[in-house]
């Protein structure tokens, strides 16, 4: 029996702050004390706080140590784990209430989240599945198999309420319900951990930190839907997370939790992993299931719907990781009780990645229907630096954005499609007033035109095009009747494109236009952006009454373009200096260098 346990994040985040060698110092520090058979060091995934990491968590205390340092180790062991004295400077300022620890979900952070495809995160060794069977792993595949019969399964999902959350929103029993009306000789469950969205981590840290829940809940469709095969796609970026999958899998057919004749209910069912090569097309569907066929990612017209015609020809049910996630707990605790969190159309929770201008970065669980203001100020500490927020971008490349004259909108599928954006996968980026929306726009158009498969004309040529305008709209050199060609163009583009990826891409430029219109304005009527970002319509410039002549900018320039005057300022020793427009690169070495504050971008 240990008296403590230490928790570890050993998610991509924190390891790739050096928590393998923390945990290294740590095993090394304990041994060293005599204190291996009293202290057991476990290493977890994600915690969500990602801004704090790496993050080691000590139980019974729940001391959460935060940017935990491997010099730290051995004062942690010596004070904590030997004299029992908690290392208050590095403990979460959130947590220390006095001379007591509050608990985590005492904090801003954690007290409005409700934790349901995070629930084993950062508290299970997700390497371990007897530690996943501990806290009721396989109860719902086993249930299932002994007590309820395929057509019931289905049922307790669609009345759940889950939708699928990979972006589209739809109904999953209903898609499950698709796929079991099919009779064939072969049926397919495909995992689409595919995640492609910049800023995107919500599917990754599920996989590395509770991979036998999808595991479970895979083996759980394929029940229900009458498969007896399944395949996990996932990014090879993701080499913790395909670790893992695949050390679950190895260990699930090992307690004959896959395999033939699971609970001797006479079910047979087993999971297999490829990779993907990181194509932001294969995250659609049929793109997804092209590509582990061993062909070129490319989308499939529909119909047919992969539920008729999918994976080999067969019929297919498709869902991403979170939507996995949920359905073991679906089972296990009944359908009223995932629909009794949320809204009346979008139920349970929804996991969002927080990035960008925000003081909390990382992952976060909150039931549908939380207001973005919560999100944005509350759970995630509001915009550091004293800048006020902007907007929020949500769904990624194929997302709208929210300015902050909506913040108290709730999120859910229907509150976002009625102002124009959408959920997307679960990405959040957070966007101050330092941020242009064109470049935004341009950003993540960008990023869709190298994405784009080029099976089809309209997201081939017109994405580009799009580009295009943006590019010339930015440099100064756009018209007003570019910016009406380019929301025309928008919409032929979404209305004419195969598959969700075109359809979808002239999203981000279709809400910074009906939001900040102005802004486009600016940069087409007045040549200017007034956040000071595209650098076509940047003037850098030395205010000669302020500067001190200290020559410091000039030594910076990589141009040459800062030269010494002859004027004097007043109450100054040395002559001022000048920036030549022509030659100014506008990189802003400059502006970074004076601690006078004498240089300024217009």
């Amino acid at each position: 029996m240990y008296r403590s346990h230490v928790l570890v994040c050993g998610g991509t985040g924190c390891t790739s702050s050096n928590s393998p060698a923390i945990i290294e110092a740590l095993e090394r520090e304990i041994a060293k004390n005599g204190l291996q058979d009293e202290i057991k060091v476990i290493r977890t995934g994600c915690f969500g706080l990602c801004a704090l990491g790496p993050i080691m968590v000590v139980y019974p205390e729940g001391a959460f140590y935060s940017q935990v340092k491997v010099d730290d180790i051995p004062e942690i062991v010596e004070e904590h784990f030997l004299k029992g004295r908690v290392v208050t400077r590095l403990l979460y300022d959130e947590t220390v209430d006095g001379d007591s620890i509050k608990s985590l979900n005492e904090t801003n952070f954690y007290k409005k989240q409700h934790r349901v495809a995070l629930r084993n995160c950062g508290v299970i060794d997700p390497e371990d599945i007897n530690e996943y069977i501990a806290k009721d792993g396989y109860q719902a595949l086993a249930k299932c198999l002994k007590e309820l019969t395929p057509k019931q399964v289905v049922q307790i999902v669609s009345d759940s309420g889950l939708r699928g959350r990979g972006g589209g929103g739809f109904p999953t029993g209903r898609k499950w319900s698709f796929t079991a009306a099919n009779e064939a000789d072969q049926k397919y469950v495909v995992c689409n951990a595919d995640e492609g969205d910049p800023g995107a981590f919500m599917d990754r840290s599920v996989l590395e930190g509770d991979p036998h829940c999808i595991v479970e809940a895979m083996a759980i469709c394929g029940y229900a839907t009458g498969a007896t095969e399944g395949y996990v796609y996932v990014r090879a970026e993701y080499p913790i997370a395909v670790q893992r999958l695949k050390k679950a899998i190895e260990q699930a057919r090992e307690h004959g939790l896959l395999g033939k004749d699971i609970f001797g209910s006479g079910f047979d069912f087993d999971l297999h992993v490829r990779l993907g090569a990181g194509a932001f097309v294969c995250g659609e569907e049929t793109a997804l299931m092209t590509s582990i066929e061993g062909n070129r990612g490319e989308p499939r017209p529909r119909p047919p719907y992969p539920a008729v015609k999918g994976l080999f020809a067969k019929p297919t049910t498709e869902n991403n990781v979170e939507t996995f996630a949920n359905i073991p707990q679906i089972i296990l605790n009944g359908a009223e009780w995932f629909a009794s969190m949320g809204t009346e159309k979008s139920k349970g929770t929804k996991v969002f990645a927080l990035g960008g201008k925000i003081k909390n970065t990382g992952l976060v669980e909150i039931p549908m229907g939380t207001t973005l203001r919560e999100i944005i100020e509350e759970i995630g500490g509001g915009v550091p630096n004293g800048k006020k927020f902007k907007a929020a971008q949500t769904g990624g490349p194929s997302g709208g954005c929210i300015p902050a004259s909506l913040m108290d909108t709730p999120i859910d599928y229907d509150n976002l499609t009625a102002i124009g954006c959408m959920m997307g996968s679960g990405g959040l980026i957070v966007m101050d007033e330092d941020n242009c929306m064109v470049d935004i726009a341009k950003f993540f158009l960008n990023f869709t035109v190298d994405e784009s498969c080029g099976k089809c004309t309209p997201c081939r040529v017109g994405t580009k095009r799009l580009l295009e305008m943006l590019d010339k709209i930015t440099s100064g050199k756009g018209t007003l009747e570019d910016i009406d060609k380019l929301e025309e163009l928008c919409y032929y583009i979404k209305d004419n494109s195969l598959c969700g990826l075109g359809q979808t891409a002239p999203n981000p430029v279709l809400a910074t236009l009906k939001f900040f219109r102005e802004e486009y304005v600016a940069h087409v009527v007045d040549k200017k952006c007034a956040a000071g970002v595209c650098k076509d319509l940047l003037t850098f410039k030395i205010v000669k009454d302020s500067c001190f002549g200290c020559g410091m900018c000039a030594r910076q320039c990589p141009a040459e373009a800062i030269k010494v005057t002859d004027y004097v300022a007043p109450g100054k020793k040395k002559p001022a200096y000048n920036i030549d427009s022509d030659k100014c690169v506008k990189c802003g070495a400059c502006l970074s260098t004076c601690k006078f504050k004498a240089i300024v971008k217009e």
